[in-house]
Parts: C-alpha cells; sequence; structure tokens
C-alpha cells in the first residue's frame, strides 16, 4: 500500500496494491496488519456503510462532536470529489481542507480521521460509495457545516456538474464560525 501524505498532518490518501489482467482485478480494500504498518495507526472499525449518489449530489460536511468517527473511505463505481476538513477546536489547521479524486479506476482510498468533517460531491452520473467508521453513527451528535462557507473555501470541481443538489439537512448547515466542534 502506498501512502500519500495531504496538506492536513493525519489526513492520507492510500493506493492499494492492484493485481489485474485479462480478467479483471483484485484488491484488499482492507487488511489492518498492513494498515497499520502503512500509516502506524490502527483503528478499529465498527461499521461500514454504502451510499449511492448521481451526478451534482454533495453529500456533508458531515461530522459527529461526541463518537466522532475516523472514516476509510472508496469508490467501487464512479467517480467524486472528497474533502476532509479540520473541525478540531485548539488544531493549528482548524478550518483547513484537503480533498482528493476518488474514483473506480484509480481504486484510491482517503483516510478522514476523527475530529474532521467529510463530504463528497459525485462527478460521475452514478457513484457507489463505501466506508468503514471508527464509531458508529449517532444522529444527536452529527453535526453539519455548509458546503460552501467561504472562511474555509473549498475549491469544488463544479464545471459540467452544475449547482450541487444538497439534502435538507445539509442546506441547513452552519458556518464554521457558528458551529458546535469538536473538542479532540
Amino acid at each position: 500500500m502506498n501512502v500519500i501524505p495531504t496538506a492536513l498532518p493525519g489526513v492520507l490518501i492510500l493506493e492499494p496494491k492492484v493485481f489485474g489482467d485479462a480478467r479483471g482485478f483484485f484488491l484488499e480494500s482492507y487488511n489492518a496488519r498492513a494498515f497499520r504498518e502503512a500509516t502506524g495507526l490502527d483503528p478499529v472499525f465498527v461499521q461500514d456503510n454504502h451510499s449511492r449518489s448521481t451526478r451534482g449530489v454533495l453529500r456533508g460536511l458531515h461530522y459527529q462532536v461526541r463518537q466522532a468517527q475516523g472514516k476509510l473511505v472508496r469508490v467501487t463505481h464512479g467517480r467524486v470529489f472528497d474533502v476532509a476538513v479540520d473541525v478540531r477546536r485548539g488544531s493549528p489547521h482548524f478550518g483547513r481542507w484537503a480533498g482528493v479524486e476518488l474514483s473506480e479506476e484509480t481504486h484510491r482510498m482517503f483516510w478522514v480521521p476523527p475530529g474532521f468533517a467529510h463530504a463528497i460531491i459525485a462527478l460521475s452520473e452514478r457513484v457507489d460509495f463505501m466506508y468503514k467508521a471508527t464509531d458508529y453513527y449517532a444522529p444527536e451528535h452529527e453535526r453539519s457545516i455548509l458546503w460552501n462557507d467561504p472562511d474555509i473555501g473549498i475549491e469544488w470541481p463544479l464545471e459540467g456538474v452544475g449547482d450541487p443538489l444538497l439534502s435538507e439537512k445539509d442546506r441547513a448547515g452552519k458556518l464554521l464560525k457558528d458551529a458546535e466542534v469538536c473538542d479532540l
């Protein structure tokens, strides 16, 4: 596994070993020992999630103020732009973001540590997005920051996508300066 650091310490792009031939490909999407050896991290995953989206769907920026979740994310069909934003109170990187394109062709994964808000925008007609989480979903602790918060300044690749399609929850997200954040 190849590990690529991002501008945010702890947020990682992971490239698994892919074995391909005329029949298709094989890869290990997760191996605890290989993950630990490559990253120095030893997360315990308690939940796997799978979402499907169509072009232009933007999910996020989501995080939990308690039961903060680390997420190991990947795309099994299609293409997304994936973003992590540091929402840890007192962090020297608070409010900064890192992003990466994930696709079924590259097989890249993205490690989003606890204390980071997370979002994706679907860039292809259909996206199947899967992720492992280090804590259980707790709706009472979930918060949402506006995807277009000018103080964060995420450079979303909207060309060819148009205006993002948002859930009611995401339309009601808060600006980071007004949001409850993580005390990690």
